[in-house]
């Protein structure tokens, strides 16, 4: 059964007592969540007692810490259903794995046809991506002569597919969209954009940073191409993220970097390549984050990353509630429970209807009651000037949040409206 109570005894830091005997409300786990003790205390031993560096050392600790990192593949394997270890590929974040599959597209040493990229192409993303799934787009389209198109949203903060087969056509190599976007708690429906991508012969590709700590997800039901997500953000350490592929598509790749490690024999006028995974992976990995990735796998695998799902949805069902009760905030992104996750952005006025900057409502929120949410335009500034407002305040939710935390925010926000009049 999931213990909410449990659960938060597990991570250490949501016991701190802030300046002022202020105790953490913590409401920002979409931009970084917290650790529980199991993954720090993987990570603390292995650099106390196994470290070494990983696929080139014969000795002991050379082995221990090899097979850790392995392990950690395996780990993760399972917990997205992917069909082999060989298919995840570790990069330093989400941000990099999608940079990797973006630098294959319109690469000059790139053998396949499906990565031939020029004028008269097409790249699909959408309005309401994160800046790294916009920028590296926007890179390879400038790179290559090819045009970028995007899917418009929704006033609700839903993807408008009304112009799916204008916007996925023959000329388009790739579709790359969020699964579930980290301002508007939106969850995208995946299979009609790629039934229409298989359809034209398009690859396609999902940031999944905000969706694989915070439901089940797997690979295999899915049936993309591509998928990212990021360490960080599913109770995990920075410095580590994931990228999978089908293997016969990473096979096809050149590859991101070049180094040690990512070779199969190297003269001085060329080189061949190690097979997948490590073809990617060149030099000394992120060994101990890696491990602590996998640790982070398990424990989540351990609670069940459904009964996650079912807390969080009611914690968001909750969350609306509360937020609805308060006056002059508006959410912005669905305002109902369904498809969406529990990120909520949103603006905020006073009394007379004017305007709190966010970043006025999260100092206050911080400094009078601890509480801890993210504030600006959360890397998604394209989807802010759709609709219209320059930053939202953002208060995400994750497997140990309560509703007594969220009570402790509709509190607070009925503060920083009385302070501001």
């Amino acid at each position: 059964m999931f213990d909410v109570d449990l659960i938060r005894k597990d991570f250490p830091v949501l016991s701190r007592e802030l300046p002022g005997g202020r105790a953490l409300v913590y409401l920002d786990s979409g931009n970084s969540s917290q650790k529980p003790n199991q993954v720090i205390e993987v990570m603390r031993d292995h650099l106390a007692n196994h470290y070494s560096n990983v696929g080139r050392a014969h000795h002991t600790l050379g082995a221990e810490s090899t097979a850790a990192y392995e392990d950690a593949r395996d780990a993760i394997a399972a917990f997205v259903g992917a069909p082999s270890r060989d298919e995840i590929v570790f990069t330093k974040n989400a941000s990099e794995a999608l940079n990797l599959v973006a630098y294959a597209f319109g690469n000059p040493i790139a053998t396949d046809e499906r990565f031939r990229v020029g004028p008269g192409d097409e790249i699909v993303i959408s309005e309401m991506e994160h800046h790294s799934n916009i920028v590296p787009w926007q890179l390879l389209a400038q790179r290559t002569g090819a045009t970028l198109r995007w899917f418009k949203v929704t006033d609700e903060g839903r993807l408008d597919l009304d112009d799916l087969d204008d916007l996925v056509n023959e000329r388009t190599k790739i579709v790359s969209i969020v699964h579930q976007s980290n301002v508007l708690g939106t969850v995208n429906s995946v299979s009609p954009i790629l039934a229409r991508a298989r359809e034209v012969g398009a690859l396609m590709m999902l940031d999944a940073s905000q969706s694989v700590p915070h439901m089940p997800v797997d690979v295999t039901e899915l049936g993309v191409d591509f998928v990212a997500f990021t360490g960080h953000k599913m109770v995990g350490p920075s410095g580590i993220g994931v990228l999978w592929g089908r293997r016969e598509l990473l096979d096809a790749m050149p590859p991101f970097l070049g180094g040690g490690e990512m070779i199969e024999a190297v003269w001085m006028d060329r080189s061949t390549y190690a097979p997948v995974p490590h073809k990617f992976e060149a030099g000394t990995p992120p060994i101990v984050e890696a491990i602590g990735l996998g640790a982070a796998a398990n424990y989540l695998t351990g609670i069940g990353m459904a009964d996650v799902r079912a807390h969080e949805k009611t914690l968001t069902g909750y969350a609306l509630d509360a937020l609805g009760e308060v006056p002059g905030l508006k959410v912005i992104g669905p305002r109902t429970n369904i498809s969406r996750g529990g990120t909520i952005s949103f603006t905020l006025k006073n009394l007379s209807g004017d305007d709190i900057h966010p970043h006025d409502v999260g100092q206050i929120l911080d400094d009078a009651f601890g509480i801890a949410v993210r504030v600006g335009h959360h890397c998604a500034r394209p989807l802010h000037l759709r609709f219209g407002i320059p930053a939202t305040t953002r208060a995400s939710l994750y497997l140990y949040n309560t509703t007594d935390e969220i009570d402790a925010l509709a509190r607070g926000l009925h503060h920083v409206q009385k302070v501001f009049g």
